[in-house]
């Protein structure tokens, strides 16, 4: 891939150094794990917490004789993943083998795709902020590709004393990598793309996101250079599981790359693992090229191709995404970005929203779910889900007024039973009241 700047250096980016400013590039290499009931290549299930070596079939051990036969669904779900994009979409794309050898990669190779992947060029618009002034600035991130390929299985070095464990239920999963081109400029960027990217596919259903099961991980491709210089040399922080995570390991890994060449040293092209009890990363391994994994074309597997009915088909039935909610909350509801941009962070909020709001006064009810709810559910560590306000409870609005201001309206609940759940509707309907 031919590396293109396509952003304007500006200076509120840059990183002061004891020789002068700096300027960071990042780029994301994203592992999001296909929902659907079984692998890539075989019908073993895909169920995450069962019994270590459960969910493996003789296509997943790489018994002799074994062949790989494609999942549909998991076609169709990297398809609605281009379209969410705004991506290109490959009639026609070609499964390779990836070779390199760890214990947990029962085949010796990896099935992945690399030069004609399923998904091309796509973008996405992320929102940074917002800054002292209460503004948002909408940034532009390019997608170089997606592409289908499968993981590998589990090492476990903390079972035995002396042995390492291998757990192969992951083996074999299907796996989404989403390649951004190099077009963050910060780690609130970096974080603020992985946080749209993550929204995106929960939206479409084809990736649950959730990075504490490691179904979603990123591999975080970090340079730095003087403004307005050639890139430089990058490092890859592999597989961070945690949104916060990956803005500690960009500041951290672009502050060790500026000490080492402010002290006249060059930077090696390496991997490195992020030690979040520490805060910082550490090398791992030098960083392979693609000729060091000798891709050639599976040969047990056709190309895969499709006509444009089958894009069609699932285009029509895709989800209203995070950016067209925004759009139609602000413009129908009359709502502010910042108010619609948090209703529609998660599809979980923005449903639960939309059922509150219907036939009642979007804004009252924005502030009432924004402030009151998300406010206590977030007090309490607790997400939307586990509300113990439904909206069919909220069934009448009240009016409450003084002296100082104008009658308000605001969502209040009816509900007649006692414990403390009622107890948890009563206070927050006090509070919206």
């Amino acid at each position: 891939m031919t590396l293109v700047d396509v952003r304007i250096s500006e200076p509120k980016r840059y990183i002061p150094g004891a020789t002068g400013d700096w300027e960071v590039i990042i780029g994301m290499e994203v592992h999001a794990q296909v929902t659907s009931q079984s692998k890539l290549f075989s019908g073993a299930s895909t169920t995450f917490g069962n019994a270590p070596n459960s969910n493996v079939s003789l296509v997943d051990a790489a018994m002799p004789g074994m062949l790989p036969v494609i999942n549909e669904e998991c076609v169709k779900q990297a398809v609605r993943t281009g379209l969410g994009l705004k991506a290109q979409i490959n009639n026609r794309s070609i499964f390779d083998r990836k070779n390199y050898f760890y214990p947990d990669l029962p085949q010796g190779y990896q099935i992945s795709q690399f030069k004609d992947p399923i998904v091309g060029e796509g973008k996405i618009i992320i929102s940074v902020g917002p800054d002292r002034q209460g503004q948002f600035e909408d940034v532009e991130i390019g997608i170089e590709r997606l592409h289908l390929e499968q993981d590998a299985g589990k090492s476990m070095h903390d079972q035995h004393p002396t042995m390492s464990y291998v757990d192969l239920n992951r083996s074999g999963v299907a796996l989404m990598e989403i390649v951004s081109k190099p077009d963050m400029r910060s780690s609130d960027e970096a974080k603020a793309y992985m946080t749209k990217l993550r929204s995106i596919v929960r939206y479409l259903g084809t990736c649950d996101g959730n990075m504490d099961e490691g179904s979603m991980r990123a591999d975080v491709n970090v340079s730095v250079r003087r403004p307005g210089e050639d890139f430089g040399t990058r490092c890859e922080i592999k597989n961070v599981n945690s949104i916060r995570f990956i803005g500690q390991a960009i500041e951290y890994e672009a502050r060790r790359q500026i000490a080492i060449l402010e002290d006249g040293g060059s930077i090696d092209q390496e991997t490195r693992l992020f030690d979040p009890n520490k805060g910082e990363t550490r090398s791992m391994r030098s960083k392979e090229d693609a000729h060091d994994y000798r891709y050639f074309p599976d040969p047990d597997l056709l190309p895969l191709e499709f006509d444009d009915a089958f894009v069609a088909e699932l285009k029509a039935h895709l989800p209203e995404l995070p950016d067209d909610k925004k759009e139609r909350f602000v413009a129908d509801l009359g709502l502010s970005i910042y108010d619609a941009s948090v209703l529609v962070s998660e599809k979980a909020i923005a449903d639960y929203f939309e059922a509150v709001a219907a036939g009642r006064d979007g804004k009252i009810a924005a502030n009432w779910v924004i402030n009151d709810l998300l406010g206590a559910l977030n007090k309490a560590g607790k997400g939307i889900e586990e509300t113990p306000v439904s909206p069919p409870s909220l069934v009448v609005f009240s009016i409450s007024s003084s002296p100082k201001s104008s009658p308000a309206r605001s969502p209040r609940t009816c509900s007649r039973s006692s414990g403390p759940k009622a107890a948890t509707r009563r206070s927050w309907s006090k509070r919206a009241a």
